[in-house]
């Protein structure tokens, strides 16, 4: 498996995982922010993730990368960051951590293999 591969599907199951968090992370009723804007983020980032495992040839890991630092903001933008949802505020800074990593990772990989492309020929 490539590099490349590798750090797509890393993207995806982080934007899948993200998707299916609000099952298992304690969301007090009376708010759903916390719920809402990680289905939202989850299933972008998942979207970009199978986008650049499909397209290799297109831009779209700076865009990962991206998803990953609205993931880590996410907590204290959507005020979800207190006692009661922590959970899910640790979760989306996991996530966030992972797409962060990933996105820039394989943008780096890319530039890399377009360098050495061009030197090449």
């Amino acid at each position: 498996m490539s590099g490349k591969k590798f750090l797509g599907l890393a993207a995806l199951v982080a934007g899948v995982y993200a998707v299916f968090s609000p099952i298992w992370t304690n969301n007090p009723t009376d708010t759903n922010k916390g719920m809402y804007t990680m289905i939202a983020l989850g299933v972008v980032t998942a979207a970009l993730a199978l986008a650049a495992l499909y397209r290799p040839g297109v831009a779209i890991d700076s865009l990962i990368a991206l998803m990953g630092v609205l993931f880590v903001v996410s907590p204290w933008v959507m005020s979800f960051s207190d006692t009661a949802y922590r959970p899910m505020a640790w979760t989306a800074w996991v996530v966030g951590a992972v797409s962060l990593v990933a996105g820039a990772a394989e943008f780096q990989l890319d530039r890399s293999e377009h360098r050495h492309a061009v030197t090449n020929s």
